[in-house]
């Protein structure tokens, strides 16, 4: 039976690919008492917050702060761009695009999907040819709005967004781009503006070193006036009011006041060999280790497990981190072809500290 108030000797190793390790300074500061939401003192904070988290985002447009999870910003980009019977593109990477898919459908959208075939197309990352081709078929231009995730955390693949703009505009199409970096952003380079996207989705759980709770959305001119024009019902997403009310720093509704085609570099997913069970290897890591992996999802269930590399950790933690892997892997039965923590000693041993 599982006891919540077991604590064992030393420090919980927290390396799924999300929630991340927060700082303890972050866990200082939300211990300080509450203010007034509505009061000046918090009005000045917002204004600086939302002047400042455009740089995160490398944007000048606004940035929605929802105190909700990704998947309320999920939510808020598709109910403020489109309207019920609206036809969407999306392309699936990985389970993360197949629950925003899903998302779409209850929402009332129609939505296409697209991609590779089986697990192993969830190995790779979108490919833009694919969605110029769709686009350049679809001539009445039914496609109101293209949705990517840019960094899958169930298969560890970062996606080309600038290539998917460029496949867009190369297929002369309206269509907005939606693109979901809720694992993606501080971890790995995402540009709003410079790529063009309409509408970016993410949440603080991830790079931003933040409990979860935060999300966001970053908004196109083009996308706010998508929103001034359709006909999904809504309310606690609408994004004019927030707007708004974000003018003098404050919020329609209580904020949470306490919160302020490559390999991904935010994850690691180690595939197992055929016949190993990877959920029962991971089980192994975390009873022995005191040391909890991402599971697989979707298609990659009891293929994969997922370490996570992002929050706040450090050289040593990684070392330490795969030494609890390869020693698990071990206790397992895993034939491993080499040491894991060998390679990375080496590494860092041709890869003295940056002085900067």
């Amino acid at each position: 039976m599982l006891k919540l108030d077991f604590h064992p000797s030393g420090r919980h190793f927290l390396q799924i690919p999300g929630p991340s390790p927060v700082p303890d300074r972050i866990l200082r500061a939300m211990s300080l008492p509450t203010i007034d939401h509505r009061g000046p003192e918090f009005g000045a904070l917002g204004l600086e917050l939302l002047g400042k988290i455009k740089k995160v985002f490398k944007t000048e447009s606004p940035v929605m702060i929802y105190p909700a999870s990704g998947t309320g910003a999920w939510e808020a980009a598709l109910a403020n761009t489109l309207s019920p019977g609206d036809r969407v593109l999306m392309f699936e990477t990985g389970h993360f695009a197949s629950l925003w898919f899903a998302m779409a459908r209850r929402l009332q959208l129609e939505p296409e999907f697209i991609g590779l075939p089986g697990y192993e197309g969830w190995r790779h990352g979108v490919q833009a040819d694919m969605i110029e081709a769709r686009l350049r078929e679809d001539a009445d231009h039914a496609i109101k709005a293209v949705c990517v995730v840019h960094n899958e955390t169930s298969t560890g693949v970062t996606s080309d967004i600038a290539a998917v703009r460029r496949a867009i505009d190369a297929a002369g199409h309206p269509a907005l781009l939606l693109v979901d970096t809720i694992s993606g952003l501080c971890s790995a380079d995402y540009r709003h503006d410079e790529w063009g996207v309409d509408v970016t989705i993410s949440g603080s759980q991830k790079g931003l070193m933040l409990p979860p709770g935060i999300s966001f959305n970053a908004i196109s001119e083009k996308a706010i006036e998508a929103s001034r024009h359709n006909r999904m019902p809504k309310s606690f997403w609408a994004w004019d009011e927030i707007l708004e009310a974000n003018q003098n720093g404050y919020w329609p509704y209580t904020p949470s006041t306490n919160l302020p085609a490559v390999y991904s570099p935010v994850l690691t997913g180690v595939v197992m060999p055929e016949g190993i069970d990877a959920d029962a290897v991971r089980r192994i890591i975390y009873e022995r280790f005191d040391l909890s992996l991402g599971t697989g999802l979707g298609k990659a269930k009891g293929k994969m497990f997922r370490i996570g590399h992002l929050g706040d950790c450090n050289d040593l933690t990684l070392i330490a981190t795969l030494g609890g892997c390869e020693a698990g892997m071990k206790l397992a039965g895993v034939p491993l072809q080499g040491s894991g923590v060998i390679a990375a000693l080496d590494y860092f041993a041709q890869h003295p500290l940056d002085a900067r």
